[in-house]
């Protein structure tokens, strides 16, 4: 029989998509003001692996990914995800968004990203929300699943996650 445990301390981040520069800085500003001081900020990226957004924010798109100082639960995932929803509507104009908010955590063994949508590979969490593991580390880097969004899977994104996951190695080691 297994004992239930504590939930690990995380490092939550957020994908960002976004046209206008001034809505991510803008969600850049309350986000801090929510989680805390930023550990790192990716560069930016032209986002080119789907059309999916461009009817409701246009194009072109940039990607950017937020990565916080202070860790979080792995609990507190669901309710971050309700909090990051009210501020791409916060930020939204005449019912469309400006910017994309996907918030997820790295833990050493796998990336976390949080849905609102069901599928045979996710987990319901709390709230509406589902857990899905994009990414799980093997050999000294993430790799992705079937399932993984292929921006995710993308080399570029993963050299980025390894860093945080070292970063957050890092962190856990000097607490």
């Amino acid at each position: 029989m297994g004992i239930p445990g504590k939930p690990k301390n995380v490092l939550l981040f957020v994908g960002t998509l976004f046209r206008d520069m001034n809505y991510y800085y803008d969600a850049l500003k309350i986000l801090e003001n929510l989680y805390g001081e930023i550990l790192f900020e990716s560069s930016f990226k032209i986002w080119k692996y789907s059309s999916f957004y461009e009817p409701e924010m246009g194009s072109p798109l940039f990607r950017r990914f937020i990565f916080f100082k202070k860790l979080i639960l792995e609990e507190d995932l669901a309710s971050i995800k309700i909090k990051t929803n009210e501020v791409e509507r916060k930020l939204s104009k005449n019912d469309k968004r400006n910017i994309n908010l996907d918030p997820g955590y790295i833990s050493l063994a796998k990336l976390v990203l949080a849905t609102t949508k069901d599928y045979c590979h996710r987990i319901y969490l709390a709230h509406g929300i589902y857990g899905e593991v994009t990414l799980y580390f093997k050999k000294d880097s993430f790799q992705p699943h079937e399932f993984t969004y292929r921006d995710y899977a993308d080399k570029e994104y993963i050299k980025i996650f390894n860093l945080a996951r070292k970063l957050y190695k890092d962190l856990l080691i000097s607490k």
